[in-house]
């Protein structure tokens, strides 16, 4: 038995008849046996100790500051390394919070972030559905033989499987022809010497949701919008009141008479209405320089494509509809017209709220905007495309074609930089030196950005998607190269 059982097995209270001497000499007794147990676990303890620290004095330990003289592999001196300094994109590989993140893998693969090395993916319905963005219109420019062409073509293809359909009002080239037909559209080829017609006074695409009154009322004012749209064209002026009543009345008259009313019908009312009394014979004279401005498109230097029922037509279940002009691409006044034609037809389609998501894309867009009317029609197209679920793209050669729309501080000039402003997508690609100014002046760029536009190769462009910036390298599939090619009679002869 231990001290420390011995101690507290002992007996605490003596027996009440032991004497009080006795009981004393017990307590003093029971007092030094205990203290001299502390004493010797004292002791046991201070001799563990010491062997502890002899032998920890004994093992052999490297000093704090190591070991001295050349086993210290060191200098004397304390090392410095030159400061290094390099871009962010070769950052980016050490780095990689320095690298824009993109804008998700969501949507259409475009090709690859040159900062980051990632895959870029753009979709102006997912951004906008993310809050990314508010209006999923697309301004696209670039200096002729950049890739722009094969961009916008890949962008609008690559969302059909995702039910998107297409639409180009207007093709001055050509280009968007063998694209259209390549993925099950139509490519509608208007022309002197051709045989199709286009009738401006067709009903076009009747609303499913529409009641017979509802439809009768949309009918007859976009054909009196679009006859009066045709005249203001060919006048290149607006129309008086006067003038606006004589088209009425004689497109009134003209529906009434027909069960396909054609332009020539109107033109013959205003032109020769059967006059009865003073105030008709006044109203044929307000009417006489808008009749001869609409018989231009019948009889005329215009003659030919309208003066008929309409041989083609507008199908928007397609998924892809584009107006081939490249045979009158010379004549500006009769590309005007026909794309007025086909804005109408257009507008149509996209107002139906069953008609899903579309492209709408104006290629040349230079040459459309000059027109008062074929610009009222894009701007109001442009601030409902989030009504409408249409995402607009306007193709430019480069950003000063603005300049060339109205006069400075006139409303044409005011509603073309309003376009811009509906644009919280802008793509830029290679620039000439003398547009980087406008450039930048127009699209907000930084100096940074401003440099590097000069310095982009074929593909590569700078996309601004609202206030974030990217470098992006258009990837094309083969099959992709050869449809989008625009190079073909130029390298015909290699």
């Amino acid at each position: 038995m231990s001290i420390d059982e011995r101690l507290h097995t002992a007996p605490l209270v003596s027996p009440r008849d032991e004497p009080h001497r006795d009981r004393r000499a017990r307590k003093r007794s029971a007092s030094t046996i205990e203290q001299n147990a502390r004493r010797a676990v004292a002791a046991e303890r201070r001799t563990r100790f010491e062997a502890e620290r002899a032998e920890s004095r004994q093992a052999a330990y490297l000093p704090a500051a190591g070991e001295p003289g050349p086993a210290a592999l060191r200098t004397p001196g304390r090392l410095r390394l030159p400061k290094h300094q390099d871009t962010s994109a070769t950052l980016a590989g050490h780095y990689p919070f320095l690298a824009e993140a993109g804008l998700g893998s969501a949507g259409v693969f475009v090709g690859q972030d040159l900062y980051s090395g990632g895959s870029f993916v753009y979709d102006p319905w997912v951004l906008y559905q993310q809050g990314m963005i508010t209006a999923p219109n697309v301004v696209l420019a670039g200096i002729v033989g950049s890739g722009k062409s094969s961009l916008a073509k890949s962008l609008y293809t690559r969302s059909l499987p995702f039910g998107r359909r297409v639409y180009v009002p207007g093709d001055p080239k050509g280009e968007h022809t063998g694209v259209a037909e390549a993925v099950g559209g139509k490519a509608i080829i208007l022309g002197h010497g051709l045989r199709n017609r286009l009738n401006p006074l067709d009903e076009g695409h009747r609303q499913t949701a529409a009641s017979d009154a509802e439809w009768a009322a949309q009918l007859a004012a976009r054909r009196r919008g679009l006859i009066g749209a045709l005249a203001e064209t060919v006048l290149d002026r607006p129309l008086s009141p006067l003038e606006h009543t004589a088209i009425d009345l004689a497109l009134g008259d003209a529906v009434r008479s027909a069960e396909v009313p054609i332009l020539p019908m109107v033109v013959d009312r205003i032109l020769d209405p059967s006059i009865t009394d003073d105030r008709e014979r006044r109203l044929a004279e307000d009417g006489r320089l808008v009749g001869h401005a609409l018989r231009r498109l019948v009889a005329g230097d215009l003659a030919g494509l309208f003066d008929g029922p309409s041989t083609v037509r507008f199908d928007p279940s397609l998924p892809m509809v584009s107006l081939d002009l490249s045979r009158v691409a010379e004549n500006s006044t009769l590309i005007s017209v026909l794309m007025t034609c086909s804005s109408a037809w257009m507008e149509s389609a996209l107002s139906d709220p069953a008609g899903g998501q579309r492209w709408v894309i104006y290629d040349e867009a230079w040459r459309l905007m000059a027109y008062p009317a074929l610009l009222r029609r894009m701007d109001a197209q442009w601030r409902l495309a989030r009504h409408f679920g249409i995402a607009n793209m306007l193709i430019f050669h480069k950003l000063s074609d603005l300049d060339n729309v109205g006069d400075s501080g006139s409303a044409m000039r005011a509603l073309a930089s309003s376009l811009l402003a509906n644009a919280e997508t802008r793509i830029v690609y290679r620039q000439e030196p003398d547009q980087l100014g406008a450039t930048a002046i127009a699209l907000g760029l930084s100096g940074t950005e401003q440099k590097l536009l000069p310095t982009l190769g074929t593909g590569q462009g700078l996309w601004r998607v609202k206030d974030r910036s990217f470098v992006v390298q258009h990837q094309l599939h083969p099959d992709e190269l050869a449809a989008f090619d625009t190079t073909a009679r130029m390298l015909a002869g290699q």
